[in-house]
């Protein structure tokens, strides 16, 4: 166990900022707003997956909506009033929180609920990165219910989805809701058990996370390069570097979505890689040729200070490195792939796992 304190949330909004492929909300808005929860309320305790106690009642909290109105429509309260929400509908209280995804301001959302609601954290989450959808999550396709759940805005609506056909539905309903809502709003879904999440949960990336911004800290502090510190301490390579010469971005139906041109510079002159995003960074082609799918990670840092660089903080001149991590495990299997690889998304190229060079 450790104590998330104020001290460990600019490390964790770096590194999750980072594993956030791009979205996942505004990891620096989303560490101010902790801040002021801890402040308030104390901090959160953060428990490995095996040291959740096998009759807890662990409840997976989260934002939904769209990155580019996140940054203008901060939230509020919403997680936990949406915690609230399902612990009433369902008649449980949750004994422990987890995380919806790692991911920029998500990865600390869960922290905003736990403090208000006195509870621990677990140190997973259902994704491993950040995705667009809310049935891309880890414990949906290994088999945990992904109704009911609680939506709620901060106004002080709240909207109770019972039952859905399927995962994908949940989606559908939980994004009309949000629309509704003014495209920011979070979400409780009903407890999940000890042993789901030990088997369905991505291991200790809250954790990951925090070692991943503190040795991009580390470095600037000595003066070392920033993307050889986030390769140690993250296994993965640089897949390009550049200049930003283009961008097409629009909010549409929830997400923010478009496509991002760089033009290489130094070992990569003469080039350029396109990455289409959908809140998250989807697939990056050199010169037309495929590099790097979902579920993959596409990550793009500042190549002087290795910053997260977010889809709806993105522009025209920024000199940005790109990332790629290979996907978690759980994402990697025919059903991983189906509900995250390329053809969901629509492209029609065959996933081809990330080599990452040894050592």
């Amino acid at each position: 166990m450790w104590q998330a304190t104020e001290e460990v949330l600019a490390p964790i909004a770096i590194g999750a900022g980072i594993l956030g492929t791009g979205g996942g909300g505004n990891p620096y808005i989303g560490q101010l707003r902790a801040r002021e929860a801890i402040r308030r309320w104390g901090p959160v305790t953060v428990m490995a997956p095996e040291e959740v106690p096998e009759d807890a009642r662990v409840v997976c909290v989260g934002g939904i909506g769209a990155p580019t109105v996140g940054i203008e429509k901060v939230r509020d309260l919403q997680s936990y009033h949406a915690l609230r929400a399902i612990e009433d509908y369902t008649g449980e209280r949750a004994t422990a929180l987890i995380s919806n995804e790692i991911g920029g301001s998500n990865s600390v959302e869960v922290l905003i609920a736990a403090a208000q609601a006195g509870l621990p954290v677990v140190d997973a989450d259902g994704m491993g990165r950040a995705f667009p959808e809310f049935q891309m999550k880890t414990f949906f396709v290994y088999g945990v219910p992904c109704c009911p759940m609680a939506i709620a805005d901060e106004k002080g609506n709240s909207v109770i989805i019972r039952e859905t056909i399927t995962p994908h539905w949940a989606e559908r309903l939980a994004r009309a809701t949000t629309i509704q809502m003014g495209c920011v709003a979070c979400y409780a879904v009903a407890p999940m058990s000890a042993e789901q999440v030990r088997r369905t949960a991505v291991p200790n990336t809250l954790s990951l996370a925090r070692d991943l911004g503190t040795a991009v800290q580390r470095a600037r502090d000595e003066g070392e390069d920033t993307l050889s510190a986030i390769l140690h301490t993250c296994p993965g390579r640089v897949l390009f570097s550049g200049k930003v010469v283009d961008l097409d971005r629009r909010t549409t139906a929830g997400f923010a979505r478009g496509a991002l041109s760089i033009e290489g510079l130094d070992a990569y002159s003469g080039q350029q890689m396109v990455i289409d995003f959908q809140n998250e960074n989807l697939i990056a082609r050199i010169d037309g040729e495929v590099v790097c799918t979902v579920p993959d990670l596409i990550c793009a840092v500042a190549s002087d200070l290795g910053e997260p660089v977010t889809t709806e903080l993105m522009r025209y001149g920024l000199r940005v490195t790109i990332l790629g991590f290979p996907a978690p495990e759980l994402w990697t299997t025919p059903e991983g792939l189906e509900a995250s690889g390329p053809a969901h998304f629509g492209y029609d190229t065959e996933y081809s796992p990330l080599k990452v060079q040894a050592g």
